[in-house]
Formats: structure tokens, C-alpha cells, sequence
């Protein structure tokens, strides 16, 4: 989740993960001040901070509806009541989350720090209690256990405002590429890699500043040679204006 004081509009970062050790979000996040949605894979664990990224404040921020969907269960039985307990304690988070969708981020935080924090606190006792008397194949142990290992990333929402309780605006951002990438399987090399990263990023920006992609990248391209360059900004997606159509011109 960006947050460059630098930028003036939506706009996600743009890199090739070539590896998965986590090299491209370390690269990413050096020298600023960013909180990572991730899943628990292996690229955001060595997202992890060290001395040297903790000072850049770098966070890793895990999902708690994966916690919840965990808790749930995958099948149609009846839950247990200790699963429908933990299933309600998190419910009960998501329902002050409503209250203060489309709030300021020093908003957010101070209700989540009123109203969240005495929950994840009774939370976090709870689950320890119950996981004591559960084995470990146990399904909702093992969801549990999953929480638990991540607990300072489930509760880095408690003290940013700008950290989303779920992640799945995240997911479902990634969830076209994940689906395309089953069709087309390869970069070719890693430079082909960079410029697929870089063209996604020019997408997904105009997506995250309501411009139809397509429309956007049309115009531009038809244009760019003969913009000047140092009015390039013009071109893009948060200041962009497409040029009139002659037919329009003529009817003025």
C-alpha cells in the first residue's frame, strides 16, 4: 500500500518480483514509508523488518478474513460454537470497519484505538486460552495458530489509519493478473518482466484515477512524440484530458 509523500495521486509501484525471497518489495520499500497487504508466502516473510527497513518503517500486514474463512471451515457441517465464537469476535471488528469506511486515516485510527483495541486485546487472550486446550490437528488450532504467529501483523491496523482491516482489495486487485498469467505463463526474460511490470503499473494507475485503461494508453501513444516533454505530466492518468474529436471541434 504506497504511501510516497511525493505522489499526488493513485498510483502503485511499479516492479518485477524475479525471485521469491521478497527482493522486489525490499527494493520497493527501502526508502519509504509503506505498509505491505500480503498474504503469509514466502515473499512477505522476508519482508520482515531489520534494523535497516524498521527505521523506513516498512510493515508487513497480513489478512484477517483468511483468518476468518480458516475459523469458518470449507465445509456445509454445522460450525462448532467455539468456531462461531471466534468467527464473532472478528465479526465484531468488521462492524466498527463499517463505521468508518471513507473516513481520513487519523480518523480511522482513533475509533480503531477507542473501540478496536480493547477487542483485539480480549481477542488475542481468548484465542490464547482456547488454543491451550485444542490439539494441534485440530482445523480451528490450526487457524488459530495461524493468527497467532502473525499477531503484530494482523494488529498493525490498530495504529494506521491508511492499513484496511481485510485484505481483499488487495487480492482482487491481483486477481486478474493471477488468472492471466495461467494463459501467457512466461515474461520471456527478465527485461520482458520489467516491461510487463512497467505497463501494469501504467493500467492499474489509470484504473485506481477512473480512466478507462484503453482508452488512456490510445491517446497517449498516438500523442507522445509530439508532446513536449517537459509538459509530460499532462499526460498522465490523474491530469490527462483527451484530446476533442474533429467532428466535436467542427460542431463548436
Amino acid at each position: 500500500m504506497p504511501d510516497d509523500l511525493d505522489h499526488v495521486a493513485p498510483a502503485p509501484p511499479e516492479d518485477e518480483k524475479i525471485t521469491s525471497m521478497g527482493i522486489a518489495l525490499q527494493r520497493l520499500l527501502h526508502l519509504q514509508r509503506q505498509a505491505v497487504h500480503a498474504a503469509p508466502h514466502v515473499g512477505a516473510a522476508h519482508c520482515q523488518p531489520d534494523a535497516d527497513i524498521a527505521r523506513n518503517r516498512d510493515h508487513r500486514r497480513s489478512s484477517t478474513s483468511r483468518t476468518r474463512r480458516k475459523a469458518r471451515g470449507k465445509t456445509t457441517a454445522p460450525i462448532s460454537p467455539l468456531a462461531l465464537e471466534a468467527v464473532q469476535r472478528i465479526d465484531a471488528l468488521f462492524e466498527i470497519e463499517r463505521t468508518i469506511n471513507g473516513q481520513t486515516a487519523e480518523q480511522r485510527r482513533a475509533v480503531r484505538q477507542e473501540l478496536s483495541a480493547p477487542l483485539v486485546a480480549d481477542l488475542e487472550g481468548w484465542l490464547r486460552g482456547q488454543r491451550a486446550k485444542l490439539s494441534r490437528g485440530n482445523d480451528l488450532a490450526k487457524a488459530m495458530d495461524y493468527m497467532l504467529k502473525r499477531w503484530h501483523a494482523f494488529t498493525r491496523f490498530l495504529d494506521d489509519g491508511r492499513v484496511c482491516l481485510p485484505n481483499n482489495a488487495a487480492e482482487r486487485a491481483l486477481r486478474g493478473f493471477a488468472l492471466g498469467r495461467k494463459s501467457w505463463l512466461f515474461a520471456g526474460s527478465d527485461r520482458g518482466g520489467q516491461r510487463a511490470a512497467a505497463i501494469y503499473s501504467l493500467i492499474v494507475t489509470a484504473k485506481m484515477n477512473d480512466i478507462d485503461p484503453q482508452a488512456w494508453l490510445a491517446d497517449v501513444l498516438a500523442r507522445i512524440a509530439a508532446h513536449p516533454a517537459n509538459r509530460i505530466d499532462e499526460l498522465l492518468p490523474w491530469n490527462w484530458r483527451p484530446l476533442p474529436r474533429v467532428a466535436d471541434s467542427q460542431a463548436a
